[in-house]
């Protein structure tokens, strides 16, 4: 009867620690989950940069397009193509600065897809750990009923003595 009673808290002690070890193991998914939102929030934000940055760029290209007629059209006055090249340069600086800008926003859009893509393959490990989890509990949880069984047989059959 002791050993009965001691294999069922042996029981009730491995599946509580199988059930502990499931809500850390969700508490970690939840974390991960969270984590990957922000990153796709990220994501989402340097899309939108990097569209915005090549209208800057397109609308650069175009005032550089312009410039460069306008300076094709006035070469008859020295005045007014030394204001056009000024206004060239000024916009191809604004153009440089545009690139610039695209380029670190790729980059970083880059690197959080990176991260997403880590944090994805996190995921999925901690997922099937999680499941692993779930298969041992259940099998604790079906030696435990088991275990149950025969205890309440044979308090039945020690009652029937």
């Amino acid at each position: 009867m002791d050993k009965i009673k001691e294999k069922l808290n042996s029981l009730r002690v491995e599946a509580d620690t199988a059930v502990d070890r499931a809500e850390a193991a969700e508490a970690k998914n939840k974390k991960y989950e969270q984590e990957i939102l922000q990153k796709d929030q990220e994501i989402a934000s340097l899309s939108h940069k990097l569209s915005v940055l090549d209208a800057e760029l397109e609308k650069a290209e175009g005032k550089l397009g312009e410039a460069k007629t306008a300076k094709e059209e006035a070469s008859t006055s020295k005045d007014t193509n030394s204001s056009l090249q000024r206004k060239i340069q000024l916009l191809e600086e604004e153009l440089d600065t545009a690139e610039k800008n695209v380029k670190e926003t790729v980059e970083r859009l880059r690197q959080v897809d990176m991260k997403a893509e880590h944090y994805e393959r996190q995921v999925t490990v901690l997922q099937q750990d999680r499941d692993q989890w779930e298969k041992k509990y259940e099998e604790a949880e079906e030696k435990y009923r088991k275990s149950k069984k025969e205890l309440d047989e044979l308090v039945q059959s020690m009652e029937g003595l």
